[in-house]
C-alpha cells in the first residue's frame, strides 16, 4: 500500500482479520514511538487500519495506561486533533551494560527516559562482582517504586560484548581470569537473581538500538554505527531496522581489517579504541581512570588525546568507506564513551579524512555524530524487553 511519506518501509501495515489484536496494538505503539504523538486519523492512514479499529485499540491501550491523550492541536479547519502519546509510566525495564571498565544499570520508562541508574567501576569484570552489583542495585531501585510501577517492569535487557571472555590486548594471566565467563549463563543466572525475564544483546548493537530508537537514527533509513568504548564496536541499520544477523553478531565492525604502524595485519579494535589512549596514559604515568571519571581530563591532557583523535579519525574514515563498499549506507553515525566536544571533534576529523580517500566506485556517506553518549549501551539494552512485549 503506497504511503505519502514512505513509512511503509519503516513498519509493516496492520492486519484486520479477527484474532490479531496483539499485532495491531504493537503496530500502533511502534508508530507512536517512532513518530511521536499522532492523532487517530494519522495512525489509521499510516497503519492501514480503519478508523473504528484504531479508535477501539487506542481506547484499550489508554485504559491499560500505555498511551494518553496529548494537548489538542487546532488546524485551519475542522475540530482540533488530539495526538496520542506513549505514557511515561506505562512500562519500565532495566538495562544492564557489562563493559571492560564498568557495569551500568538503568531503569528506563516507556518513553526512554532514565528514571534511575547505578554505575560500578572496576579493573576487570568478574561474574560474582557483577551479579552482586545487579542484585544490590535492583533491590535498592525497586524499594523506591510504587506497587503500580513495580508491576509494570517488563524485564531486564543485557548488553555485553560478544565472547566476553575473549578480549584483545590483555596479558595471559588476565585472559585466564576472564575465561570464567565461558561457563556463565547470563540469562539463567540473572533471571534467578532478579525474577525478571532476561534478554541478551551485543553491547554495541544495544548502543545502535538506543541511537535508532531515541536518537538520530530516525533521520536515516540505512546506516552503519560505530560506538567507541574501551574497545570499538558497531551496528548496522537496514530499512529502518537494526539488523542483528543470524547469530546476533552482525555489525562486528571492530573486526574490520587494518594495518599497523609496521605494516602488520591488525583489526580496527586495535587501532581505534579508547584502549590505545589508556595505554598512552600508562606510558607517561597518568591514571587512565581519569578518562572515565573526569570528562575534563580529555581537554586537560590534549597533548595525548589529540594524537589519539587523529589516528582514530583516520581509521574510522577508512572503515566507513569499507562498510559502504558492501552496502551503500546513506550515513555513518559515530558515538562513544567520551565527552560531547570530543565526539564532535572526532566526527569533524573523520569528515575531512573521508574527502581525502579514494572513493572510486563508492557513494561517500554522510558522516554524522550520534546523540546518546556514554549510556547508549545500557539504554539500548533496556529497550529490548519493551520491544519484545510491546513493539514490532
Amino acid at each position: 500500500m503506497p504511503m505519502d511519506d514512505g513509512f511503509v518501509r519503516e513498519i509493516s501495515t496492520g492486519l484486520s482479520q479477527r484474532g490479531v489484536r496483539d499485532h495491531n496494538e504493537r503496530l500502533l505503539l511502534s508508530l507512536i514511538q517512532r513518530h511521536g504523538g499522532l492523532p487517530a486519523s494519522d495512525l489509521s492512514k499510516r497503519a492501514g487500519l480503519s478508523p473504528p479499529t484504531v479508535s477501539s485499540i487506542l481506547r484499550r491501550l489508554e485504559g491499560e495506561g500505555l498511551v494518553l491523550k496529548g494537548e489538542p492541536v487546532r488546524g485551519k479547519v475542522g475540530k482540533p486533533s488530539t495526538p496520542m502519546r506513549l505514557a511515561k509510566d506505562g512500562a519500565f525495564s532495566f538495562g544492564l551494560k557489562i563493559g571492560r571498565r564498568s557495569a551500568e544499570l538503568v531503569l528506563m520508562d516507556f518513553v526512554g527516559e532514565t528514571r534511575d541508574e547505578r554505575l560500578f567501576s572496576y579493573n576487570r569484570p568478574l561474574p560474582d562482582d557483577i551479579f552482586s552489583f545487579v542484585q544490590d542495585s535492583i533491590t535498592d531501585i525497586r524499594a523506591k517504586l510504587s506497587k503500580d510501577h513495580l508491576r509494570r517492569i517488563c524485564g531486564i535487557g543485557v548488553g555485553a560484548a560478544f565472547e566476553l571472555w575473549n578480549w584483545p590486548d590483555e596479558a595471559a594471566t588476565r585472559r585466564a581470569e576472564f575465561a570464567e565467563w565461558q561457563s556463565v549463563d547470563l540469562r539463567v543466572q540473572l533471571q534467578e537473581l532478579t525474577g525478571l525475564p532476561v534478554s541478551l544483546v551485543n553491547d554495541a548493537t544495544a548502543a545502535c538500538q538506543a541511537e535508532h530508537t531515541f536518537g538520530r537514527g530516525k533521520e536515516f533509513r540505512d546506516y552503519a554505527y560505530f560506538f567507541i568504548g574501551a574497545y570499538i564496536g558497531g551496528g548496522i541499520v537496514l530499512d529502518n531496522t537494526v539488523y542483528e544477523g543470524r547469530q546476533g553478531n552482525a555489525g562486528a565492525l571492530g573486526s574490520l581489517r587494518s594495518i599497523g604502524p609496521n605494516g602488520e595485519s591488525m583489526q580496527l579494535v586495535e587501532m581505534a579504541s579508547i584502549r590505545q589512549l589508556e595505554q598512552r596514559f600508562h606510558e607517561v604515568d597518568l591514571d587512565p581512570r581519569h578518562l572515565w571519571s573526569d570528562p575534563e581530563s580529555w581537554t586537560r591532557y590534549s597533548r595525548y588525546v589529540d594524537p589519539w583523535l587523529r589516528q582514530t579519525a583516520q581509521e574510522l574514515s577508512k572503515a566507513a568507506l569499507s562498510v559502504c563498499s558492501v552496502i551503500d549506507f546513506e550515513a555513518i553515525l559515530i558515538d562513544g564513551a567520551f565527552p560531547e566536544p570530543i565526539r564532535h571533534d572526532l566526527v569533524d576529523r573523520v569528515r575531512r579524512y573521508v574527502t581525502t580517500q579514494d572513493t572510486r566506485g563508492l557513494i561517500a556517506p554522510q558522516i554524522e555524530a550520534g546523540s546518546i553518549g556514554r549510556k547508549a549501551r545500557a539504554i539500548g539494552a533496556a529497550t529490548r524487553p519493551m520491544d519484545i512485549q510491546f513493539m514490532l
